[in-house]
C-alpha cells in the first residue's frame, strides 16, 4: 500500500464525495488479467444493460490512481491482486458491507463483511522446458550454476503476490535465498508479465515467483513452458472485489458482485487459469488442496512491508 494513500483520511473523502457527480455505468478498477474484466464486463452489460467502465493495471498502478482520485473518488467496484488491500481499506471504513447470495460456497477465509474473492492464484518457478536447463522443484534449484544470470523475479513493490512470496521466503532463512539469487545473476524484472516474457521467449531460463495463471495460459497455448509449485511451500493469493462506500452506483456495484461469483463468471475465472472462489465450479489447474502452503503472519508481513521491500533494494542495488 502506497504511504501517500494511507494518509487520506475517510472524512476528508466523504465531504469530497458531497459535490460528486452520479453516473449510471458501473466503474470497475482491477488489477487482474484484462480478458477476465474484459468477459465480465461483457457478460454482465448483456444480463443487466448496465455498462462497465475498466482500469485494467497493476496493483501499484490502480493504488496510484486511487490515490490521485481521492478529491473526486469515481470508482465503485475495486479488485485488488492482494488481500492486504481489503483488510486496509476495511480498517479505513472504506467498504460497503455485502454478502452476496452467490458467495455461499466460497469458503470463509475467502470473503468478509466487505470483500469476496474473485479468484485466486498461486506462486511457482515459470520454466521454459526447452531452456536447456534441468528442471527445478525447489526455489534453491534457482542459485545454482545452471541458472546463472538466466532468472527473473517479480518486483514485490509492484507485485502484491510477489511481495507475499518474498516475505514468507525472507522470513524463513533471513534473505538468505534472496542473496543467493543475486549471487547467481537473477534479476529484479518488473511486474508479472515483464519478469515472465523473456523466459517465454527463450532469453531466461524461469521466473522465480511467477504468477501461476498467466503461465498456465501461456503453457494451454502450447508454449514451451511450465510452472512448479515446489514441494518446501508456497502462497497464494486471493484477489478481494470489494464495493467502495464512496460509490454513487452501490445497487449496481452489488449486481456486478453477484455476477461475477454466479455460474457464468466464475466459468470465466477458471478459464483464466484462477481458482475459482466458488469451490462447486470445476477449474483445469491444481487447487488449494494440491499445494502445500508457507506458513506465516500476514499482519506481520505486511506490517514490516517498509523493511522487507529496503532490504530487497539493498540486496539488488535497486535494479
Amino acid at each position: 500500500m502506497l504511504k501517500s494513500l494511507k494518509s487520506i483520511t475517510f472524512g476528508v473523502v466523504a465531504a469530497a464525495l458531497t459535490a460528486g457527480v452520479a453516473h449510471a455505468d458501473v466503474t470497475v478498477y482491477t488489477a487482474g488479467p484484462q480478458s477476465l474484466i474484459d468477459k465480465l464486463s461483457a457478460g454482465f452489460t448483456k444480463q443487466t444493460g448496465i455498462k462497465v467502465n475498466v482500469f485494467q493495471a497493476t496493483t501499484g498502478k490502480v493504488m496510484a490512481r486511487i490515490e490521485a482520485e481521492a478529491a473526486n473518488p469515481v470508482v465503485d467496484v475495486l479488485v485488488s491482486a492482494s488481500w492486504d488491500t481489503a483488510t486496509d481499506f476495511a480498517k479505513r471504513g472504506w467498504l460497503v458491507k455485502y454478502s452476496s447470495p452467490n458467495a455461499a460456497k466460497v469458503p470463509d477465509f475467502l470473503k468478509t463483511e466487505g470483500a469476496v474473492a474473485q479468484g485466486i492464484s498461486a506462486l511457482g518457478i515459470a520454466w521454459n522446458t526447452k531452456s536447456g536447463t534441468p528442471k527445478p522443484t525447489e526455489w534453491a534449484d534457482l542459485t545454482s550454476k545452471e541458472y546463472k544470470d538466466l532468472v527473473n523475479i517479480p518486483d514485490p513493490a509492484q507485485s502484491g503476490s510477489s511481495f507475499e512470496l518474498t516475505a514468507a521466503l525472507a522470513g524463513q532463512d533471513s534473505f538468505k535465498l534472496f542473496n543467493g539469487l543475486k549471487a547467481n545473476g537473477a534479476i529484479i524484472a518488473g511486474a508479472n508479465a515483464d519478469a515472465l516474457n523473456p523466459v517465454l521467449q527463450g532469453a531466461k531460463a524461469a521466473v522465480f515467483g511467477a504468477v501461476d495463471y498467466i503461465t498456465l495460459a501461456a503453457k494451454a497455448k502450447g508454449e514451451s513452458i511450465d510452472v512448479i509449485f515446489p514441494a518446501s511451500g508456497t502462497v497464494i493469493a486471493p484477489r478481494p472485489a470489494m464495493i467502495l462506500n464512496w460509490s454513487k452506483n452501490q445497487d449496481d456495484a452489488k449486481k456486478f458482485i453477484d455476477y461475477m461469483l454466479s455460474d457464468e463468471g466464475q466459468k470465466a475465472v477458471a478459464d483464466e487459469m484462477l481458482m475459482p472462489a466458488r469451490t462447486d465450479i470445476p477449474a483445469n489447474r491444481p487447487l488449494i488442496s494440491d499445494l502445500k502452503l508457507l506458513k506465516y503472519d500476514t499482519a506481520t508481513v505486511y506490517g514490516k512491508r517498509k523493511e522487507t521491500l529496503a532490504e530487497i533494494t539493498k540486496i539488488y542495488g535497486g535494479k
